[in-house]
Order: structure tokens, then C-alpha cells, then sequence
């Protein structure tokens, strides 16, 4: 694929292959395509909602978004509906919000070919970047998530400690140290037979923000994406993120709107 592909042509593939091709990916995940819905449901710590819709009228969305509830609330299951801003209907957003979804913020879905990205191999002085390989690294993770996002972390401790025993090929997490304090973490996703790897969770505790933490973050896991034959990343950008992310190379795709059943994920 050359480096210059047009975003409109990176949406596309987006689509196919992680969210119409989505697999599961960790112990007792299930993928199934039901209609003209692809959901994944999975223990309660994992993130259990639906991938893809593709609707063809309003009196369909309407029927499967209350089949989607039934499904997951008789297994006692908070869920998330993770709407495109391309998806039909046009008012699916507003048809979730009816049936008592809450929405979350936007975000920006960006995406970049590792080839064409703007990355050097500086880190910034006094830091060092290290893969996270045990339950240690995991809780340093968690640390650093929790002082950058505000939000609890137990359900993405379990999630992480889940991917590095059963399924490690398919997870990438590593973190930022200054001496032996944990200031920046980030972990990244790899779905095998796809072109994608998934950049998330990239956070940096307040006192080092500004100061290259997170970009070398992207650049550390840039390269271990190609090095193990992924050749385009994606991520759902924040606004803090989302001008750093541009500079390096990233285009904005779409933009991509939780919707969430039950108490937050």
C-alpha cells in the first residue's frame, strides 16, 4: 500500500478489517455478526459492545439496538455502542439516546502509515521507555492512568494482566520512566491478519506533560508495529492529542462517539 493512501480509502479498510473483521481477541471474548450488527461480548472487566452496524432503515436500528440491549442485559453486562459519524442512519446517535444510552465524548478517529510518519528515535532527557511484561509493569500502567485520565483503573489492570498471560502476541504496553517513577504509559493492540495496530491509553502524569513523553510513546510502539509487519496505526484522538498526532503524520478519518448502556465503561 503506498505511503499516500487517501483517507477516504483508509476508512474503508478501517472498517473491514476491525470492525466488520473484528475476532475475539482474550479468554471467553465472542465476536459474533448478528444481522447487521458485529458485537463482541466478553467477561465484565473487558470492554463488551458493538463494532459495526450497517443499517439499511430506521425501523431496522431500532429493532437491533433493543435486540443489543436485551443480549447484554440479561447477562448483567454494561455495554457500548461505538458509533461513526458515517454510520446509518444519520440519527442513530439520537435513536441510541432515546433507548437510554448516555453519549460520551467525541473523539477523532486518525490514522497514519508507519512509512509516512514524522518519527525520530529522540526520547527526552532523563526518560526511558520499557515494555511491560508482568504484573508490576501492570499496576505502574494503571498508576499512570489514573493521574492522567482521572478515572479508575481496575478494569484496565485486569484487562492488561488478561492479554499478557493468554493472548501476550496480540498486546503491547510499555511506560515512560524518569529514574524508576512512572511518568508516561501507553499499550497498543494487534489483531493478527489485519494491517492495523490500535494505539491506546497514551497518558502523561501532569508535571511531564509538554516535554516529548508522549511522542516518544508513538514512536516506540511505531516501530515495534512494523517490525512485526503492521503497516498502519489508528487511534481515537483526543483534543489534547489530536494536534501532537497531526504534526507527526496522522489524518483525521471520522469521528467516533461512544455510547454507553449501563454504568460507564
Amino acid at each position: 500500500m503506498p505511503a499516500t493512501t487517501a483517507p477516504a480509502a483508509l476508512l474503508a479498510l478501517h472498517d473491514r478489517e476491525t470492525r466488520l473483521g473484528a475476532r475475539p481477541d482474550g479468554p471467553g471474548v465472542v465476536v459474533e455478526h448478528v444481522g447487521r450488527v458485529v458485537r463482541r461480548t466478553g467477561p465484565a472487566h473487558n470492554w463488551n459492545g458493538v463494532l459495526w452496524s450497517g443499517f439499511t432503515s430506521a425501523a431496522e436500528a431500532d429493532d437491533a439496538i433493543a435486540a443489543q440491549i436485551a443480549h447484554y442485559t440479561a447477562r448483567g453486562l454494561s455495554f457500548e455502542w461505538k458509533l461513526y459519524a458515517h454510520d446509518e442512519p444519520a440519527d442513530l446517535g439520537e435513536r441510541l439516546a432515546a433507548a437510554g444510552f448516555t453519549a460520551e465524548p467525541d473523539e477523532t478517529l486518525m490514522a497514519a502509515e508507519v512509512d509516512a510518519l514524522a518519527l525520530t528515535d529522540t526520547v527526552p532527557d532523563g526518560i526511558r521507555v520499557v515494555p511491560v511484561t508482568d504484573a508490576a509493569g501492570v499496576d505502574q500502567v494503571a498508576e499512570v492512568h489514573e493521574r492522567a485520565f482521572g478515572d479508575d483503573a481496575s478494569r484496565l489492570r485486569r484487562q492488561l494482566l488478561d492479554a499478557l498471560a493468554t493472548t501476550p502476541d496480540t498486546v503491547v504496553a510499555v511506560l515512560a520512566l524518569a529514574g524508576d517513577v512512572p511518568v508516561g504509559a501507553a499499550r497498543m493492540e494487534l489483531t493478527p491478519g489485519t494491517s492495523f495496530a490500535g494505539l491506546w491509553g497514551g497518558g502523561t502524569v501532569p508535571e511531564w506533560r509538554g516535554r516529548g513523553v508522549y511522542r516518544a510513546l508513538i514512536a516506540h510502539r511505531a516501530r515495534i508495529a512494523a517490525a512485526r509487519g503492521y503497516r498502519i496505526l489508528h487511534v481515537d484522538a483526543s483534543p489534547r492529542s489530536r494536534p501532537i498526532l497531526r504534526r507527526l503524520g496522522f489524518t483525521p478519518l471520522t469521528v467516533t462517539t461512544p455510547y454507553v448502556y449501563g454504568p460507564s465503561l
